[in-house]
């Protein structure tokens, strides 16, 4: 059995990997030339080379998110894939509710007053009894759920089915998508991008909005039409924006989203901590046992509804 491993991993984390599968012959390279010999790979297997990978049972993506990595020979042969979906929930959670707490209470304001040496007190508000809707309810959204409740606040969530969602006050599907909107006081994205929710927020979608609503996105970028929420914040039809997640990355220079007076932006780090890191090597060392002893995989991928 040969696996590819791909990416920086310091010798700690390969002794747990190789440990894992110690019968297995394991290859720590960036270089997949090799590739036709390999029966599983933990990266990104370019297209072009999925054609010579005739062994390729299992392709792992260390990230949690698999749209750069879904390729359409993935998508299409029956190589199973997973991913460290869960690694980054908490921190994407706390990180949501940071970018809420400083829309609701101007946190720009008091930033501008601290380096101007300026005492500026305001009335602003509190988290408490607004309603906030969790556009996508995975590991990050049922996390963010808890956090909010704690917060005292009314959550609303939307998924696809009607699993079990804890915390949540109110499940809507798709077809309640303007109704969702309408309630909500912030909307938080924490939904994967996938071709069902890509462009999902556009014009509509935010003229139903409150227009002292804001809208906040942790997850991906792309879910948002850029076009249509520039024109919503600057029209006045939304609040404010806080946007870890971009449909450019890294954000251009040149983007309005730098300068709008309503929008916070982050570079996409809400879930960049050694936690995650630890969490995402893991999931990976667990489903590496599970490979090499045949079992059923973790964190499983339904490539046709990409996540």
């Amino acid at each position: 059995m040969r696996i590819i491993i791909t990416g920086d991993h310091d010798e700690s984390a390969r002794r747990r990997i190789r440990a894992a599968a110690p019968a297995a012959r394991i290859d720590f390279t960036a270089d997949l030339n090799g590739i036709e010999h390999a029966d599983a790979v933990v990266g990104h297997v370019p297209e072009a080379l999925l054609a010579r990978a005739s062994r390729l049972r299992w392709v792992h993506s260390p990230a949690a998110g698999v749209d750069a990595i879904l390729s359409d020979g993935l998508l299409a042969g029956d190589v199973t894939l997973t991913s460290a979906t869960g690694n980054g929930a908490i921190p994407l959670a706390e990180h949501a509710m940071l970018l809420t707490l400083m829309l609701n209470r101007d946190v720009r304001r008091w930033s501008r007053a601290q380096e101007e040496r300026r005492w500026d007190r305001f009335t602003h508000g509190e988290l408490a009894g607004k309603t906030i809707g969790l556009y996508g309810l995975g590991h990050a959204g049922l996390d963010l759920a808890a956090k909010a409740r704690a917060f005292h606040m009314r959550v609303l969530g939307m998924r696809r089915t009607a699993a079990p969602a804890p915390g949540v006050d109110e499940l809507f599907g798709p077809d309640d998508f303007p109704r969702f909107l309408a309630e909500s006081d912030f909307v938080i994205v924490t939904a994967p991008l996938t071709a069902a929710t890509a462009g999902r927020f556009g014009r509509e979608a935010f003229a139903a909005m409150k227009p002292t609503a804001c809208f906040v996105c942790v997850s991906r970028g792309g879910i948002a039409d850029d076009d249509a929420l520039l024109d919503a914040l600057r029209r006045g039809e939304i609040a404010g924006a806080g946007l870890d997640a971009h449909g450019v990355e890294p954000l251009p220079a040149d983007s309005p989203f730098w300068t709008l007076p309503n929008v916070i932006v982050t570079p996409h780090n809400g879930a960049t901590t050694r936690e995650t890191a630890r969490r995402g090597l893991d999931i990976l060392v667990d489903n590496l046992e599970r490979f090499a002893r045949g079992a059923p995989l973790r964190n499983v991928v339904d490539k046709a509804a990409g996540y």
